[in-house]
């Protein structure tokens, strides 16, 4: 048993520091796929606040990437741990079934947007929801790729504070998560440095003008 912990604590490092490398953007000698990778797990423990180690666990067993933050997701709304969640989905459990086992229905996914969703992959799903009164969304059917569609569009929505008709758009034109978050992040990291750069060196027309006496004693 010990053995064990002590395996489990080198494997938990090990891969943590690839996962900061990875979405640090130093030159490690990762692909930037790798890296964007990295930066999405990162999403994904920040998004949900948990350890770093728990998101590396879940990885470790066999969850497919976009399929941890569905884990965390349900695992919050059932308030069970996510290891019973994982369990449940790795004897090939459908997502949906899952949900229901754990006294939840297909309403807790939807994400509410502004506009009509006409784009596969959320068309589908959405006229679902359109179309029938909210005290009927528990008879809709959800199929696997909806429900992990769906969850990370929520997560990169409120994680980043970006409009989900946008990331819908991103994902209709063929993005993964995996690089949707890669471009937001990095658009934010722009946007932040430009404005670091103006609060440093504002442009002429931005500062404050003179007061009409300094204009005098020059």
């Amino acid at each position: 048993m010990r053995l064990m912990g002590i395996l489990l604590a080198v494997l938990m490092l090990t891969t943590a520091s690839v996962i900061e490398s990875d979405a640090g953007g130093a030159d490690t000698g990762v692909s930037p796929g790798e890296e964007a990778l990295g930066g999405f797990f990162l999403a994904v423990r920040d998004y949900y606040r948990i350890p770093q180690w728990e998101v590396i666990l879940i990885r470790q067993r066999g969850i497919p990437p976009y399929e941890i933050p569905v884990v965390l997701f349900i695992a919050k709304r059932a308030h069970v741990a996510p290891e019973i969640i994982m369990d449940f989905r790795l004897r090939d459990n459908a997502w949906l079934y899952t949900t229901l086992r754990f006294g939840l229905g297909p309403e807790i996914f939807y994400v509410p947007v502004g506009v009509v969703v006409r784009d596969p992959p959320y068309s589908r799903v959405y006229r679902y929801y359109n179309h029938k009164p909210r005290r009927k969304w528990k008879t809709i059917v959800l199929r696997d790729d909806d429900i992990v569609n769906l969850v990370n569009l929520k997560l990169m929505s409120e994680h980043h504070g970006y409009p989900p008709e946008k990331i819908m758009r991103m994902r209709s034109g063929g993005k993964e998560f995996v690089s949707i978050n890669d471009e937001i992040r990095k658009k934010k990291e722009k946007i932040k440095g430009e404005n670091s750069v103006e609060r440093n060196f504002p442009h002429p027309s931005h500062r404050r003008s003179s007061s009409p006496l300094s204009e005098l004693l020059r």
